[in-house]
This record gives structure tokens, C-alpha cells and sequence, in this order.
């Protein structure tokens, strides 16, 4: 940060693993310009050796267009940040009318507290039929389908759900889910393949539901079962009831 920013820049720490940027005498446009070149600056840290890639996430707020005083001014850029990390990460914002302070205490609970720790695979997607965007997938997703992370992830899909779905089986797969929900029924459980991060397929079932988010519109949660996995763990108990059933 030092070696990129003017020498008239205020840089401190604002704890943990947040850094602040005070920029005087610089006009949004000129702002805007600095803050996206450093967020897309490669940025990398030595470890044992080896060289190691690490991304950021900026938000940042104009003095005095949103804010009358500091309080004001962070509490602006917060928002704008908890934004970029809703959208996945690695990117830079400026706040704007509508941005919500509140979403960085939504983020912390809805997905860490909840989504880290659920026993399944679970990703969010905003439910459209032309322009559909992953916003997100826990660490049990990542570990069934072998993404090293939520970039790598976002990178080999371009963002987009329907690259997860084998090509043989998307318009099919799509349509049988937009049919669910046009006819009332929500997304009921699905059966196709999964890709995964080395181009191999997993057979999965999908149980999806169709969520109105208030900043994103309508928006996917869906949670993924491995079906072979599935068919090996309780196709003998299930038998096994029937037939105890029957006796």
C-alpha cells in the first residue's frame, strides 16, 4: 500500500485483517481510477519457500457526498466492502444510495455460522434464465467437487450455474427446473451431473428453493447429495425397513 499510494495517503490498520486508506485531495474519478489498479494488482506472500496468490476485497465512500463526518465515512465504505464479498470477493466498489451497513452482520451469520456448517454441499445462484450468477458455495461443495476455493470455482464456471451442469444435460436440466417453479411446485429434488474442478462429472441429486432476496432479487439455495454415495448408504437399510414392513 505505501509503495502504491501517494505519499500524502493515510494508511492504517482498522484490526484483524482490514486496512483503511484515507485519500486527500482526490476527486471520486481519480479515486476510482488508484483503487481499481490496486485491487487488481497480483499480489502474492512467500511461505516455506513457495509463493502463495491472496486477493482483497475494497469498498470506499466519497467525503462529504455520503458522509458528514469519519463515522459516517466508514460505516459507508463498510457496506460497499460487505457488498463486494457478497459478490464473491476480489473486487473493489464504491458505496452507493440503497448499499445496507447491516449486510456485513447478514454476511457473518448467513453464511459462516450457517452455511460453513451445514451437513451437505450448498451454493446460492440468482434464479434467471438467461444471466445466472453463483454468488456462492460452502466449503462441502468445494470439497465434493474439488475446487481449491471460491475463486477457482468462479474462475472454471465463469460465475454461471449452468456450466456446473454437464452440456449433454443443461437445456434439459434447466427446463425441468423453471418448469417446477412456473407450475407452483418450487425446485423439487433434481438428478443430473455435477462438474467437477478436473473436468469429471459427479452424479448428484439437487434439492433447490427459490428465495426473493431483497438486494439480489430472486435467488437459488441448493443443497447437493452425492447419489452413488446415497444409493451405497441406504439402499440396504431401506430394503431392510421394507422388508421388516412386510414381515
Amino acid at each position: 500500500m505505501k509503495a502504491f499510494f501517494s505519499s500524502d495517503a493515510l494508511l492504517g490498520r482498522n484490526g484483524g485483517d482490514e486496512f483503511c486508506i484515507l485519500l486527500p485531495n482526490c476527486t471520486l474519478k481519480e479515486a476510482d481510477k488508484q483503487l481499481q489498479q490496486f485491487t487488481m494488482l497480483p499480489k502474492t506472500f512467500s511461505y516455506h519457500g513457495e509463493k502463495h496468490t491472496f486477493y482483497i476485497s475494497l469498498g470506499y465512500a466519497e467525503y462529504p457526498t455520503f458522509a458528514a463526518n469519519h463515522s459516517q465515512l466508514m460505516r459507508c465504505a463498510d457496506a460497499a466492502l460487505y457488498e463486494i464479498k457478497l459478490h464473491g470477493k476480489n473486487g473493489c466498489m464504491a458505496y452507493r444510495n440503497g448499499l445496507q451497513s447491516g449486510v456485513r452482520k447478514q454476511l457473518g451469520f448467513a453464511l459462516k455460522d450457517i452455511s460453513e456448517h451445514l451437513p451437505g454441499a450448498f451454493i446460492i445462484y440468482r434464479a434467471a434464465k438467461e444471466d445466472d450468477e453463483l454468488f456462492y458455495a460452502n466449503v462441502e461443495f468445494l470439497h465434493m467437487t474439488g475446487y481449491k476455493s471460491l475463486d477457482e470455482l468462479f474462475r472454471l464456471t465463469k460465475k454461471s450455474f449452468r456450466n456446473l451442469i454437464r452440456e449433454d444435460e443443461q437445456k434439459q436440466i434447466e427446463s425441468n427446473i423453471w418448469e417446477q417453479i412456473d407450475s407452483g411446485n418450487e425446485n423439487d429434488y433434481i438428478h443430473f451431473h455435477l462438474r467437477k474442478a478436473d473436468g469429471t462429472y459427479l452424479s448428484v441429486l439437487d434439492h433447490g428453493r427459490i428465495v426473493e432476496s431483497q438486494q439480489y432479487g430472486k435467488v437459488f439455495y441448493v443443497l447437493f447429495m452425492d447419489w452413488e454415495d446415497m444409493q451405497i448408504r441406504y439402499s440396504d437399510k431401506f430394503f431392510w425397513q421394507v422388508q421388516g414392513n412386510s414381515d
